[in-house]
């Protein structure tokens, strides 16, 4: 990363060897926890006094690899412009953040911040704040497809930060207020740009490098033994299910790197029928059954007794495996990513 104040020292990338990796990473998750309580190469990241840090993943490794991971330095921003070419500036470093999407819960975590309101259940996950910390939360009414802006403005917000193709009609309503960020992660590689800005807007360098090394060192561990084994992601409620694929689905851009992943994003034109999921042979089942409100019974469930259903090797085989969908399909963080390689190599 290089600074464009003149006659500013290059700062030293943080670099780790094979020996340390593991040690830095638990140890980095581990005190980002407590504080929280109380794809392609990356380019140079570059920032100056005034704040534009690039929105890059800031790293010169390719994420494959435990051996020789290095993070480049975060410089505190006041302006940034992310990955997909938004630009948010603050006067100040952000204090009061209003979460629309799980992604910033996921983010503050890892910064050691609590948001003022949110609209998502992933703070009550024990990797995060847990339960009873997570409940002192204030809830934003009108859900995650409805959040009221008036009630987001009552929290008195320094930064709003939602999803761009379902929030970003609250942009009239909140612009003249406040600070309003929509965010849209196609790939782990945007989640590490979208933690490294808001750590520049914040100031939160230091928690935003060690949750990237701790990431990326289990990426490259888990991509160093990848499983031969077939696996899926499918979500849904009731009999609707959709195939969680890279490049629409974060998590599952993982799942080339550590196993066989045949799916593809099929965008508008469908998803695919319980025949092809059959024809594939899978091995490996993770189910994310997504509640519309009510007690939604888990979608693994709803299909026992399906011919096609049953026919399954990995139903066969009891390799189905209902997963927390609010770390899986929308946490989109390093932190929930993270628990996501945990769960997935540990049963593949």
């Amino acid at each position: 990363m290089s600074s464009e104040t003149p006659g500013a020292p290059a700062p030293t990338a943080r670099r780790v060897t094979r020996r340390g990796v593991r040690a830095l990473a638990v140890a980095g998750a581990a005190a980002l926890l407590l504080g929280a309580c109380a794809g392609g190469d990356a380019t140079e990241a570059a920032s100056d006094a005034e704040g534009t840090p690039a929105a890059d993943t800031g790293t010169t490794d390719d994420g494959r690899s435990a051996a020789d991971i290095t993070v480049e330095p975060i410089e505190p921003a006041r302006e940034i412009t992310d990955a997909h070419g938004t630009t948010v500036a603050t006067e100040a470093e952000p204090e009061r953040i209003v979460c629309l999407v799980a992604l910033c819960d996921d983010m503050l975590t890892e910064l050691g911040i609590v948001p003022v309101a949110t609209n998502s259940e992933l703070l009550a996950h024990p990797e995060f704040l847990g339960p009873e910390a997570a409940a002192e939360v204030p809830v934003v009414p009108g859900g995650f497809i409805a959040p009221e802006p008036e009630a987001i403005l009552s929290h008195r917000p320094d930064l709003v930060i939602g999803l761009e193709d379902t929030h970003g009609r609250l942009a009239p309503a909140l612009e003249d207020a406040t600070v309003f960020w929509t965010v849209q992660p196609e790939n782990w590689q945007d989640s590490i740009a979208y933690l490294r800005d808001l750590a520049a807007l914040t100031g939160r360098t230091d928690e935003a490098e060690e949750a990237e090394l701790a990431f990326r060192t289990r990426l490259a561990e888990a991509e160093a033994e990848p499983s031969d084994r077939t696996a899926l992601i499918i979500y849904g409620s009731d009999e609707n299910f959709g195939v969680a694929a890279p490049g629409t689905d974060v998590a599952a851009g993982l799942f080339p790197g550590i196993a066989h992943y045949p799916w593809e994003s099929r965008g508008i034109e469908g998803t695919y029928s319980l025949e092809e999921i059959l024809a594939e042979d899978v091995d490996v089942l993770f189910v994310e059954t997504l509640s519309f409100g009510g007690d939604d019974a888990p979608l693994s469930e709803v299909f026992a007794g399906n011919p096609l259903w049953e026919s399954l090797t990995a139903v066969r085989e009891g390799e189905v495996h209902e997963v927390d969908p609010e770390v899986w399909a929308k946490g989109r963080g390093t932190r929930s990513l993270g628990i996501v390689l945990d769960e997935a190599t540990a049963l593949l």
